[in-house]
């Protein structure tokens, strides 16, 4: 799989940003006419939904919005909540489909579903439309992500929101879905907006602020530096000859050399030492073990969301 191609990058970028802004302003939306933060229902709401409203107030408040001297509860973070949860699932559930991953829930025996079938189905599964079906379907599969009890789900978005969010999934190319590095890029053009905005600012970055302006997707060819030249090194050490080490003319040789199928260490480096013999310039990690099996590794730079990769390549692990 090839990384995203940097026009349908841009395409994506700006779908999303248009997704956070339509998503937020439809739970927002959602939540006014619940008057979530209301501090005593509306006397036109049915019983049910005033069940539902102090759900989802509850929520709110794990998620950490506040009461204001105990009336009005902000809804900052359970709107935020709202708006990713919604897109996030439609957009994986895309994901998904055009990966031949999007499953009927058979229980005997699931099969591969696609968008179409979806839209076919949605009437008969009591789905708005193809969209709500498959999305629920992509929950269901997801369940580690896309909490099926949660609250969250049980809202519906207006309907002129949540028709602009159907176009603009839609709207994106087959092949966004289909490359090696696009679920990467989908978290931080989410937050780009946000931080920008906090950036101007110039407040203090607390926990708040924190997600938006440090959790940035690491492209391939950074990941691919990094791998080449301490994994890398490690084994070009253990590859390489002292001849080879003494004798070759140029890196590119050395790479070569210490290359195996599917790895070719093209951002591997090596340097001379005052003796005039090659060394990788990372070093050789002498500390590390002999055999690869008793290697461990610790990634302190994960995000805060799990973003799953449908193809897992070293660079998509970090997530």
């Amino acid at each position: 799989m090839q990384p995203l191609d940097k026009t349908l990058r841009n395409q994506l970028e700006r779908a999303v940003k248009a997704a956070r802004d339509a998503a937020e302003n439809g739970a927002h939306a959602a939540l006014e006419q619940l008057g979530v933060a209301d501090p005593a229902p509306a006397a036109h709401l049915a019983e049910s939904d005033r069940e539902f409203r102090r759900r989802l107030r509850a929520h709110g408040r794990q998620l950490g919005d506040s009461l204001n001297g105990g009336k009005v509860q902000s809804m900052d973070r359970l709107m935020e909540e709202v708006a990713y949860e919604h897109w996030h699932r439609m957009l994986f559930a895309r994901f998904l489909a055009e990966n031949n991953l999007l499953m009927y829930p058979d229980p005997d025996e699931p099969v591969a579903i696609t968008l179409e079938e979806c839209e076919d189905l949605a009437a008969d599964e009591g789905a708005a439309n193809g969209w709500e079906l498959a999305a629920r379907y992509a929950a269901q599969m997801l369940p580690q992500i896309f909490r099926l009890d949660s609250p969250v789900f049980q809202l519906t978005l207006p309907p002129e929101h949540q028709q602009a969010l159907e176009r603009l999934v839609s709207g994106l190319k087959q092949e966004t879905f289909t490359a090696s590095d696009s679920l990467g890029w989908v978290y931080q053009f989410w937050q780009a907006n946000n931080k920008e905005r906090i950036n101007k600012s110039e407040v203090k970055i607390g926990a708040r602020e924190l997600p938006a302006v440090t959790q940035l997707f690491t492209e391939p060819y950074m990941v691919s530096f990094l791998l080449d030249n301490s994994l890398g090194a490690w084994w070009a050490a253990r590859r390489l000859t002292e001849d080879n080490l003494k004798n070759a003319q140029t890196e590119e040789e050395l790479r070569q050399k210490a290359a195996i199928p599917g790895v070719p260490l093209e951002y591997l480096r090596f340097v001379k030492d005052e003796k005039g013999i090659w060394t990788p310039a990372s070093g050789t990690f002498n500390a590390w073990p002999e055999n690869l099996a008793d290697l461990k590794t610790l990634d302190p730079c994960c995000g805060k969301r799990y973003i799953p990769s449908f193809n897992p390549t070293p660079y998509m692990l970090q997530w």
